[in-house]
């Protein structure tokens, strides 16, 4: 089963209100927190001083996974929240982003990549949501 599928049986979902736009971004979402722990925990390895990048992809991890299960909720929907949630979650994936980008590695260059990603997935929704 979808995550589209799975939230489109919920019984104040109809078809305009499903927002595959916001499901994905919050799919992505989860998937870079699963990105950024996995760099912060590469960058405690590595030689200098790692700290802001390690802070950066800790903070962007936590606040991934709090954005995507907001995203997912169906029930009595704070827009105000969501939207607010959804801004912390583009800026934290783009300091995450120019943080990891000053590092030459890889696992540094991957999840700088995915968090650009994470960042235009719901800097497109943004105005979706309603």
């Amino acid at each position: 089963m979808s995550l589209p599928e799975m939230i489109s049986r919920h019984p104040q979902v109809t078809d305009a209100s499903l927002n595959e736009a916001l499901i994905e971004a919050s799919r992505h979402a989860n998937l870079c927190a699963l990105f950024c722990t996995s760099c912060a925990e590469a960058c405690v390895v590595e030689d200098g001083d790692m700290a802001q990048c390690i802070r950066n992809c800790l903070d962007c991890a936590d606040v991934c996974t709090a954005t995507a299960r907001l995203g997912v909720r169906r029930t009595a929907q704070n827009v105000d929240v969501l939207r607010a949630q959804i801004e912390a979650c583009i800026l934290a994936c783009n300091t995450c982003a120019d943080e990891c980008g000053k590092h030459d590695d890889p696992h540094c260059a991957k999840c700088a990549e995915m968090c650009r990603e994470t960042a235009r997935d719901f800097q497109k929704c943004l105005d979706t949501v309603d």
